[in-house]
């Protein structure tokens, strides 16, 4: 059996890993369009592990939120319209999402993949050795609107009823437990804890995971373009690909994985799989830190700003924006900018502001916020994608859940797979 895997982010990666691990086939290929392993939108996310935070984005709570931002050039979520009928048909089942059995039942399938998949980042970076700049030290959200923590721990109580603790801190603490926010002490009316996630670089990981897959025996074809899938007699026979000489050539398989992210419909609808995604842009900006004692050690949200910020090693990122801009990833002066004034207003004398590396990436997002994962209506054709804002958090469980299922078993958690 030959199995081929396109797209070598953190759910192709995680993908073909599990997938080699289960020897059911014979022969993995991995193919991309990029040099090497996670230089899309795992390249430089936020980097936590936020099981806390497994919300959907679609609830009522949010709506009127995003009315306002809709008006305010400078909020950190964009809209931009346009005649494509796919981004209309996502925003009407996103707002159909909002309704509050539709939160919750999407909410206990975001917290049950991610709680799965935080333990398998747990089992495999001791067992494989890993090394990505991990920090074991919670995520702290912090909140300056006395209103929004209030709604926080009604959402706090829900996901203690998933099995998901938060705690909720005082303004003092918040400042014990990240002496770094003492800065802005006086705009913090308090915040929530939560001691089981995580945070560390997605990019170090997925290659790490990259170069395992290949002492494993998967083959790995970068510099390939994917023009298209190839479909007769029922089921997908080959993928179109320029090869890294400039070459066209057809890639044979019995089964085929899709993890291409917000680009999927691309490939997909050619054999009339069209699945309701579409890109959510995000941007993050990575400083040097240059004063240890300033900069803070625990991952940070900021929930006001809707801003996200890790620590890996000397590197501070700060991460946040969401933009329903279409597919460009050019870098947004107003999100850079307002990045890099949040950095300076909170950590003032820790970072060295000469030296910063911006990014963009796609996020690829369903109106539910539940990813796409199992086997499509072409018996041989599988997708993973569709994680959001928590590719990285759901990225391993997602990876094993698609590997059961390709091997016939029932995967380990309670969630809406495709195909099962």
């Amino acid at each position: 059996m030959k199995i081929v895997v396109l797209g070598s982010g953190i759910q192709g990666i995680s993908s073909a890993w599990w997938l080699v691990k289960s020897k059911i086939a014979e022969e993995i290929i991995v193919i991309d369009r990029f040099s090497k392993a996670a230089l899309d939108t795992s390249f430089a996310n936020g980097g936590q592990i936020s099981v806390s935070y497994a919300e959907p984005w679609a609830n009522f709570h949010n709506l009127s939120q995003y009315i306002g931002w809709f008006f305010n050039k400078n909020s950190p979520m964009h809209f931009s319209f346009t005649t494509d009928i796919n981004q209309w048909k996502w925003f009407l089942c996103f707002f159909n999402e909002c309704r509050q059995k539709n939160f919750l039942m999407n909410m206990r399938h975001m917290v049950n993949l991610a709680k799965y998949s935080r333990g398998l980042i747990k089992e495999t970076r001791k067992s494989l050795n890993i090394e990505y700049d991990l920090l074991e030290k919670g995520i702290l959200s912090y909140y300056t609107d006395s209103n929004e923590l209030n709604y926080a721990s009604k959402v706090a109580d829900i996901m203690k009823s998933m099995g998901v603790n938060r705690d909720l801190l005082s303004t003092d603490e918040v400042l014990n437990l990240e002496p770094s926010l003492y800065t802005i002490r006086d705009s913090i009316c308090g915040g929530y804890f939560t001691k089981d996630d995580e945070s560390g670089d997605a990019r170090m990981f997925t290659q790490s995971l990259s170069k395992k897959c290949e002492e494993e025996g998967v083959k790995f074809y970068y510099n390939c373009n994917i023009n298209k899938l190839i479909y007769n007699n029922k089921k997908i026979t080959g993928v179109e690909i320029i090869d890294s000489n400039g070459y066209y050539d057809v890639i044979h398989a019995d089964y085929f994985v899709s993890t291409l992210g917000s680009y999927s419909n691309n490939i997909l609808k050619s054999v009339g799989v069209n699945l309701n995604l579409y890109p959510a842009k995000g941007c993050s900006a990575t400083f040097l830190v240059k004063n240890e004692k300033k900069a803070p050690y625990v991952s940070l949200i900021d929930n006001e700003n809707k801003i996200v910020i890790s620590r890996f090693g000397n590197r501070l990122r700060i991460a946040g924006s969401i933009g329903f801009t279409g597919f460009s990833r050019s870098l947004s002066t107003v999100d850079c900018n307002f990045i890099f004034k949040m950095a300076q207003y909170i950590f003032p004398e820790a970072l060295d502001f000469d030296n910063v590396s911006y990014w963009s990436g796609l996020r690829p997002a369903t109106p539910s916020n539940v990813p796409i994962i199992g086997r499509t209506k072409i018996n041989n054709l599988y997708v993973n994608v569709g994680h959001g804002p928590l590719g990285w958090t759901m990225g391993l469980g997602s990876g094993k859940a698609l590997s059961d299922i390709i091997n016939d078993k029932k995967p380990e958690i309670d969630f809406p797979f495709l195909g099962i």
